[in-house]
């Protein structure tokens, strides 16, 4: 029996988290033994992201802090950055093992190599690799990866490059995946990918097929779905999600930007008046849905006007909060080459408006769903007392530590809103 230890890191999307879950599955089973990755591992793996420079830079800060940490361990580093700058990580002191999305699952196989030399494998995906995977040791929730890859090319975006052509599984591996997560006791799945709602294209399915279909598994207690593009979601999944009791009230609509004349240039496939019909179908369809928003601030040519119209058209809608991102310029895209830069003092001044209104935005929806009742997964952590958990749509319930309630899903009225904006609930008061 093998009894190494080995350390994960993860950085970016919850794609990265499942599939970094799947693989350290696969070191348990040979006998190795999961550490922490501040302690001293025989094995660290790094699971990159390449979404900006910033993810970048601590992608290479963990790379050296596991050497410094450990100098004779092993170091593998996997992932989008491996795939676009593998030469790159090679230079960079304590190196073993390189492998991009294709090689990563045969990282065991790289290791008892036991060769001196940098082991890279990094090469092209086939359009119909796809290997599933689902996060494990949350004991509340689960990241059940559907889909991988994007056909889009964004013009800011090089996760197509990264990740290669769209793929997913089929809609009878899905809930065969959704069937082992939920044997482990784990209450809520949430159905991830680069862009799901392009699931099952080239096997003649679609997300609303896997939509009703995981709808009917009586076995699974909640399901929620991440990112969504605004053109992939119908009104017949909306319409669905509507009068489902499983799938969460619960969307994450990118709009990167209100003004159509930057959507154009970023390459989006929508306009502002598509995002608009989306919020409102939703609004009108579900009055308390959670309805979330990614937002890029500081594209290249964004002038005031054109920020102005981002701002009000948020302003307007029923958006329940954002997350905002200043553009970061990366290889090889086409807003790479894009000379009308957005110098950085004005990025970070109207990333520091959206933020601002983000808040306001999330204070009128918590205040919103006052008086009413909801269902809440409670997680373990336990912190400075208590322990919190989050409704369907997605509000933040707190309650004094109770170990017997980890995982446990309780009925609320939201009646007591602090400052921090979380409902507080008395274990009395628990239905």
């Amino acid at each position: 029996m093998n009894h190494k230890t080995v350390a994960f890191h993860h950085f970016g999307c919850k794609v990265n988290f499942a599939e970094e879950s799947t693989l350290s599955r696969q070191f348990i089973e040979k006998g190795y033994k999961l550490i922490d990755f501040r302690e001293t591992a025989d094995v660290y793996v790094i699971s990159t992201c390449v979404v900006t420079a910033v993810a970048e830079k601590k992608c290479r800060a963990a790379i050296r802090q596991a050497h410094k940490i450990n100098p004779d361990a092993k170091i593998a580093v996997i992932g989008c950055y491996s795939e676009l700058k593998k030469d790159e990580i090679a230079k960079i002191e304590g190196v073993n093992v390189i492998l991009g999305h294709t090689g990563k699952f045969n990282l065991l196989e790289v290791l008892d190599q036991d060769n001196s030399e940098i082991e890279s494998e990094v090469k092209p995906y086939s359009k119909h690799d796809f290997i599933p995977s689902f996060s494990y040791g949350d004991r509340t929730r689960s990241f059940l990866k559907i889909q991988d890859g994007c056909d889009y090319y964004c013009s800011y975006c090089t996760i197509p490059f990264a990740r290669g052509h769209s793929r997913s599984d089929t809609i009878r591996n899905v809930l065969q995946s959704a069937g082992e997560v939920i044997k482990t006791g784990i209450k809520e799945i949430v159905l991830t990918g680069v862009n799901i709602g392009d699931f099952g294209r080239q096997n003649n399915e679609s997300f609303l097929d896997l939509v009703k279909a995981i709808d009917g598994v009586s076995d699974i207690p909640r399901v929620r779905i991440s990112s969504i593009e605004p053109d992939l979601l119908s009104d017949e999944i909306i319409n669905f999600i509507g009068q489902s009791e499983r799938i969460m009230p619960h969307f994450h609509l990118p709009l990167q930007s209100g003004s159509d004349k930057v959507l154009k240039a970023m390459k989006r496939k929508y306009n502002s008046d598509l995002f608009t019909s989306r919020v409102q179908k939703i609004h009108s369809t579900l009055p308390l849905a959670c309805i979330a928003s990614d937002v890029i601030v500081g594209f290249p040519g964004e002038t005031d006007d054109d920020f102005t119209e981002t701002f009000e058209l948020i302003e307007k809608l029923a958006i329940s909060y954002l997350h905002v991102f200043s553009y970061s310029s990366r290889e090889n895209t086409l807003a790479a080459k894009m000379t009308d830069l957005v110098p950085d003092k004005i990025r970070k001044k109207r990333s520091e408006i959206l933020h601002d209104l983000s808040d306001k935005k999330k204070k009128i929806f918590y205040q919103k769903n006052l008086g009413h009742e909801e269902h809440v997964l409670f997680e373990s952590d336990n912190s400075n007392g208590f322990m919190h958990g989050f409704t369907g749509n997605y509000i933040k319930v707190s309650t004094p530590y109770n170990p017997e309630l980890a995982n446990q899903i309780k009925k609320v009225k939201l009646e007591r809103l602090d400052k921090e904006m979380t409902y507080m609930v008395k274990e009395k008061d628990l239905l």
